[in-house]
């Protein structure tokens, strides 16, 4: 202000001194224009600086962001353990040529269902057809003569009792009998390979099931050296699902089982819920079929397989499937929060919790299973915490915020 005072003197100094100037000065040569401008110019000048004495503007910060918080929604619910895992085929197997011969027929229709015990691929059945019948002629052969033979031994001791045969007429007849029985039994073995044999040139479905596409056309010769595959079929309904399980839920599960009365032998009495990955929910049910007697040292987990019924056959081997077993005999009290607040970190699961002076702070959580929307917090959580379920994007832990109080909703069922 002295500084603004001082200016102001000079300025009335200046205009004192610019007056009397102009009164020495003749009428005629007063330079009037000049001198007013000077002085307006000084004027301005003088309240220009006192301009530049008053306070300067403080800077005002914005008020806390709104978010919304609410308290967990508490609700009964059946704790569950969810796992992925794969669909596997109830039965799957190669259809092969084991006898050799060129293709003769394939009676089916890629992709076809089939029922078991019927025939899907011949193979010429003539040569063994043949050699069946030619081992049957050889034991017809070996049959008279045991006939004979036999006949023949039973007249050599008649005369040995008698006295009349001589002891190694005897012998030599029981050799002859005991030497055609078993021709006769070898002859039997044969026409049994035969049998067999002539069984293989005809490949039939060794269940129900899905026929895959024939890998070898009518004509081609098969069986060569080894097996030839032709074909796979596929069992669809029911099917398996299996899945490894932690150590820490194999746990679980036994306890679970010990409440519940069971023992590994009632291990079908465990419900098992099945989904797809484009599924909602677990549309598919079945029951516990396996579990391994042993934990796998090398990951720490247990193999274990479930089964259910597919008579659609929405469910293919090789799918990626959603698994939920329940891990109690009933409902227990839970506190659920909007699946889409949770957070993950490298600490793993938090939540955003409304704190003292309305301060945000990041919680850590360990979650369970979701229903609907919601996702069940197992621990980490308190009923009375309010956790920030709106405007997420404006909640910053260490900062304050404008909590707007609400509601967490049930889905409806």
């Amino acid at each position: 202000m002295r500084r603004a005072t001082a200016a102001k003197g000079e300025v009335l100094a200046t205009i004192e001194v610019a007056s009397r100037l102009d009164t020495r000065r003749p009428v005629a040569c007063r330079p009037v224009a000049w001198s007013s401008w000077l002085v307006l110019g000084l004027v301005l000048m003088g309240l220009l600086v006192l301009a530049g004495c008053k306070k300067e503007n403080a800077y005002v910060p914005p008020p806390p962001p709104d978010v919304g918080v609410a308290k967990p929604l508490q609700q009964s619910v059946t704790p569950y353990l969810e796992v992925t895992g794969n669909a596997v085929a109830y039965n799957q197997v190669d259809l092969a040529a084991r006898v050799e011969g060129f293709l003769q027929e394939i009676d089916y229709t890629d992709g076809a269902m089939a029922k078991r015990g019927d025939t899907l691929f011949v193979i010429e059945p003539a040569p063994y057809q043949s050699k069946l019948q030619q081992a049957q002629a050889s034991l017809a052969a070996a049959q008279a003569e045991l006939v004979q033979s036999d006949a023949e031994f039973n007249r050599q001791a008649t005369l040995l009792k008698q006295n009349v045969s001589a002891q190694n007429t005897y012998d030599q007849a029981l050799a002859k009998r005991d030497s055609d029985r078993a021709n006769v039994s070898n002859q039997q073995a044969s026409v049994t390979i035969a049998a067999i044999n002539y069984g293989y040139t005809r490949v039939t479905a060794p269940f129900d099931g899905e026929v895959t596409n024939h890998l070898q056309s009518v004509g081609e010769l098969v069986g060569v050296s080894s097996p030839t595959k032709l074909a796979s079929i596929v069992q669809l309904d029911p099917i398996y699902v299996t899945f490894n399980v932690s150590e820490q839920d194999v746990l679980r599960i036994k306890a679970m089982m010990r409440d519940r009365g069971l023992k590994d032998v009632d291990l079908a009495k465990i419900p098992v819920g099945v989904g797809l990955m484009t599924e909602q929910g677990y549309p598919h049910s079945g029951a516990m079929n396996y579990a391994s007697p042993m934990l796998d040292p090398s990951t720490g987990t247990l193999f274990a397989r479930g089964l259910l019924p597919n008579p659609g056959r929405e469910i293919l081997p090789g799918m990626f499937v959603r698994i939920r077993i329940p891990m109690a005999l009933d409902q227990r009290q839970s506190l659920l929060v909007p699946d889409r607040v949770l957070g993950t970190d490298q600490g793993g699961r938090y939540v955003l919790v409304l704190g003292k002076d309305n301060t945000i702070e990041q919680r850590s959580v360990e979650v369970g299973a979701q229903v609907g929307s919601l996702r069940v917090v197992a621990s980490g959580l308190k009923p009375d915490d309010q956790v920030v379920v709106t405007g997420l994007q404006h909640a910053i832990p260490g900062d304050k915020v404008t909590p707007k109080e609400t509601t967490i909703q049930a889905d409806k069922s």
